[in-house]
């Protein structure tokens, strides 16, 4: 599935802290179309849905449904707070392009 990194989580954990009615909530991850690639990432804070795929750590949970756990199989997913980029990022092996922005890719194709 998908591997999560500790600053992910420890972000996570931060923004559900904050808000006490998120406190059942976990981040959902989403590949959806659209982007200058053709797909892109799409992250809410949500609870599981029928179907999810739930990665859990350290107490934290995310979330991502059927259609795009393909996708993301075997992906990072990382929180990065930097001078020139801050927020949840995906490294993902099953791009065989990607944008300048980060949050849009292509999909290698499969066989």
């Amino acid at each position: 599935m998908i591997n999560v990194t500790d600053n992910a989580v420890r972000q996570l954990r931060s923004l559900l802290s904050q808000r006490k009615e998120d406190s059942h909530r976990g981040l959902r991850v989403e590949v959806a179309k659209g982007g200058c690639s053709g797909l892109h990432y799409e992250m809410t804070l949500d609870q599981c849905k029928d179907g999810d795929a739930i990665v859990e750590r350290d107490g934290v949970q995310f979330f991502i449904d059927d259609e795009s756990v393909p996708y993301l199989r075997g992906a990072t997913l990382d929180f990065t707070d930097g001078l020139t980029e801050t927020g949840f990022r995906i490294v993902n092996p099953n791009a065989s392009r990607t944008c300048g922005c980060g949050s849009s890719f292509e999909a290698a194709q499969s066989g």
